[in-house]
């Protein structure tokens, strides 16, 4: 079922993209990513709700809480600096240099987390930083 989702993931990833590039088009890039943000609150919460997993938020243990309010920087950060870069890029540009977050998020995952880096992740990170380079240059 995870695959199910992150196929999803990806869509609608693609999805934001190319609706952010037309949105933003004569709005000032830090304006659109808190509109943007909004409506993410509203439609987690919204699912927080009708799940009705409200409750769970006592449990949450402090280390959680500080993660996930990094998390949650990180994610700000990453939506401001996503925003404006399709403000000034072309969508085709921005969105694969926008992926490489994959070959750092495996790198991060072996350095913090210790996942395994394998033969697989090595020549996997290696063709996704050829075909972004490919793609922007």
């Amino acid at each position: 079922m995870w695959l199910v989702f992150a196929i999803l993931s990806a869509v609608f990833a693609a999805l934001t993209s190319i609706l952010a590039k037309v949105g933003i088009a004569d709005v000032n890039s830090t304006l659109a990513t808190a509109i943007r943000t909004v409506v993410v609150l509203a439609m987690s919460w919204g699912m927080v709700f009708l799940t009705k997993v409200q409750g769970g938020i006592s449990e949450i243990s402090r280390r959680s809480w500080i993660f996930l309010i990094l998390s949650g920087l990180a994610t700000g950060a990453s939506w401001l600096f996503y925003y404006r870069a399709l403000q000034l890029g072309e969508v085709s540009k921005v969105a694969p240099i926008d992926k490489m977050s994959i070959v750092i998020t495996l790198v991060l995952a072996f350095v913090f987390l210790h996942e395994q880096f394998t033969v697989k992740s090595l020549i996997g990170a290696i063709l996704l930083t050829a075909g972004t380079l490919v793609m922007v240059l």
